[in-house]
């Protein structure tokens, strides 16, 4: 490539050194320059994207390809945690995909209040959620999450209730859903228990649990079954 750049700049001067009258290879000579020049390009271009493009990239200068942005109906969820006093409202779900930074921010606001640990909820869970909001006809609605997440410490010490209790006193299965991230207890402001239930219930699409003592409904993505637990089910 270094011998046909430098045969491109010294073949007019050549001619120009000439005595002869201009000839058919006179006229062609810029045309020749010009051809072997742009042969070179390729190896310009080559070595400015392992280059300077590269630099560009890693100081964010200019962004890389990234996925298409998903369209589609958006999918909303207005919550407030009765332990933390936190409130998010946030859309986690456009058309068919499920947004990864909504996903992190959920995980984070359903941790387990007594550890601070932070679950990876099944997304499911949160279609859940929207929809039986659906039914209720109360879509802009907000849910009041009675419990997360919860590690299989803090489930045992429900179970327990720190030692005191007998497990079967206190309707917290050895192996819930919540320790899989797959559970929300919840209630909804000027809807009764009863027909939270019913409406979680109209979906089939995992297991609910009704406490109407506590005033709650346990939603989850696990098979679908039902309860009732008519005792106290602190969470």
């Amino acid at each position: 490539m270094i011998l046909l750049q430098t045969a491109a700049a010294s073949f007019p001067s050549a001619l120009r050194r000439s005595d002869r009258k201009p000839t058919f290879w006179h006229l062609l000579a810029p045309a020749f320059a010009l051809l072997l020049t742009a042969c070179a390009l390729p190896a310009h271009a080559s070595a400015l994207r392992t280059t300077e493009v590269e630099g560009l990239l890693d100081a964010g200068v200019i962004a890389s390809a990234e996925a298409p942005t998903p369209t589609g109906h958006p999918y909303r969820l207005r919550l407030h945690h009765l332990h933390t006093d936190e409130s998010i409202d946030i859309v986690y779900r456009v058309g068919n995909t499920y947004l990864p930074e909504a996903m992190d921010k959920l995980n984070h606001f359903l941790r387990d209040h007594r550890t601070q640990d932070v679950g990876s909820y099944d997304p499911k869970e949160f279609d859940v959620l929207h929809n039986v909001m659906t039914k209720l006809g109360r879509s802009n609605g907000i849910i009041d999450i009675v419990c997360g997440y919860r590690t299989p410490w803090s489930n045992n010490f429900l179970r327990t209730r720190g030692g005191t209790a007998s497990p079967a006193s206190t309707g917290v299965a050895k192996n819930s859903q919540h320790t899989q991230s797959k559970a929300i207890d919840i209630r909804v402001e000027g809807v009764s228990t009863t027909k939270l239930r019913d409406a979680a219930l109209s979906l089939a699409a995992g297991g609910v649990g009704y406490y109407p003592v506590s005033q709650f409904v346990h939603v989850d993505v696990g098979p679908v079954r039902k309860w009732s637990f008519f005792g106290r089910g602190d969470n």
